[in-house]
């Protein structure tokens, strides 16, 4: 049953699936056309033309919903507190390259994926929705024929009205983002200015006093397994003003969560990445201890580590100093022992996750975004010229505004035009660091004007994407595999 013939294209080996007296494969028109899925023997619920017995079927959600009620291990699972790994896809085509990464890198220790993961932010600029997000995710995964579990991450979710698309589409983490209600002023406010700020807390959401919580972390030494942290007013005053409205933000979005997915399972992440200052150890061990008090089932928090993590690029800042944090961070972690730290803005950080690791002993999660798209963005580079040329020149047009949602150190003087260079010095701008978050936070304005270019650049050097992203992601998998 699964001698597939496919005229006119070629069929992906690894895509075909023999379940019962059916047989699955996902195949592509030459000449970079459309991936198409072919079905042998019982085709019901699809829809297609046929041809000698085989059902052609354009990747619909439609198609993509049947194929998972079909085959279990098409619709994304919770996968809890092991080692996790987020990989982005703008495009919706880097899923094969995400999978091959993973069988190169990945030898000893397992890393749970999440193939299917973008934010309400990307989505608005890309023009996607989750379900598009999901079902190119599910598409690549039959593409590879991986049958292990696998994620989707309904990212940087904001408010309640943020959720209802997301959980149609069956995704099973949720990254719960309150950053609009963290006051960052509260990193340097004076004791009296604190002092009122705490007063006008909505105490009456809080569900108890200002004496009743001040007594909670301010009696004495709190002793955890392996740090002792001492609050005094000051110290508890910051955290409560600077995250307290963010802890009920996100209880108000939980509770709604909760009622949304009606007893289904699924992994709850708290991000507080996204806001001016750092999260001391004091303040992490606030939000974790008033997330759990409330009943929040953790899976994974997000703080804002010191140093820079920005789009694009390796981290920026005093390594040291990073490790010395990390590892109070993981004992409040250890201390809880019920979340993982999430690493956002996790791409390209090539020098510290070795370090992360070493710490965190398999309870962290690495997110990542826009990287994959660069590695897009590369092949233009190498292969297309002309396209690349007028993908660059847009970069600089668009810079300050695409750039207005993102902390980044990039000069755009430093980015030369594409008239500057010659096509054999365009790949090396993929090295460069002011160059990559240009391209980077750009995205938006690239894709929505060159995409369906783009894409169909893609489609035809897919093994050359293919190959750039199991490159690119083994270095980020190994030192945690």
């Amino acid at each position: 049953m699964s001698d597939f013939s496919f005229p006119g294209g070629k069929i992906y080996h690894n895509s075909i699936i023999t379940q019962g007296d059916t047989s699955y494969a996902l195949g592509r028109l030459s000449g970079g056309g459309q991936r198409q899925l072919l079905v042998k023997g019982d085709n019901a619920g699809f829809s297609g033309s046929s041809d000698h017995g085989t059902l052609i079927c354009p990747l619909s959600a439609e198609n993509a919903a049947e194929m998972r009620r079909r085959l279990p291990w098409l619709t994304p699972v919770p996968l809890g507190r092991q080692t996790s790994f987020g990989f982005g896809d703008r495009m919706g085509s880097a899923t094969p390259g995400h999978v091959a990464s993973l069988r190169a890198a990945v030898q000893d220790k397992p890393i749970a994926p999440i193939f299917a993961q973008q934010s309400v932010r990307e989505n608005s600029r890309t023009g996607r929705t989750p379900q598009i997000v999901l079902d190119d995710a599910m598409w690549g995964v039959i593409e590879e024929g991986w049958r292990e579990p696998w994620g989707a991450d309904a990212d940087h979710v904001k408010d309640v009205p943020d959720l209802p698309p997301f959980v149609a589409a069956g995704y099973t983490f949720y990254t719960i983002d309150p950053s609009d209600h963290v006051d960052n002023d509260a990193q340097t406010d004076d004791l009296a200015t604190l002092r009122a700020k705490a007063e006008a807390l909505p105490w009456d959401r809080i569900g108890t006093t200002y004496a009743a919580m001040f007594e909670r972390y301010c009696a004495g030494t709190l002793q955890l397994k392996r740090l002792a942290l001492d609050f005094d007013e000051e110290i508890f005053l910051r955290a409560l003003v600077k995250y307290g409205r963010a802890v009920l933000h996100t209880t108000t979005v939980t509770a709604a969560l909760d009622q949304q997915m009606a007893g289904k399972g699924y992994d709850l992440e708290m991000s507080v990445d996204e806001t001016d200052t750092p999260t001391s150890i004091h303040e992490h061990y606030f939000i974790a201890n008033e997330l759990i008090r409330r009943d929040i089932k953790l899976v994974s928090l997000a703080p804002r580590f010191v140093g820079k993590f920005q789009k694009g690029v390796d981290f920026i800042g005093d390594i040291a100093e990073f490790e010395a944090e990390l590892i109070k961070h993981v004992a409040i972690l250890h201390h809880f022992d019920c979340y993982k730290l999430s690493i956002h803005t996790g791409s390209d950080k090539f020098s510290i996750y070795g370090i992360i690791n070493q710490h965190a002993r398999g309870y962290a999660h690495v997110k990542t975004a826009g990287t994959s798209y660069l590695e897009a963005v590369r092949v233009a580079a190498a292969k297309n010229p002309p396209l690349f040329r007028q993908m660059l020149d847009l970069a600089h047009q668009k810079f300050q505004t695409d750039r207005k949602s993102y902390f980044i150190d990039c000069l755009p003087e430093k980015v030369p035009f594409s008239r500057q260079l010659s096509d054999g010095q365009l790949p090396d701008l993929l090295e460069q660091f002011d160059a990559r978050q240009l391209l980077h936070v750009t995205f938006g304005s690239i894709l929505d004007t060159f995409g369906d270019e783009l894409g169909r650049f893609i489609a035809a050097h897919e093994a050359d994407f293919r190959r750039g992203l199991e490159s690119h992601f083994a270095r980020h998998l190994q030192p945690f595999s």
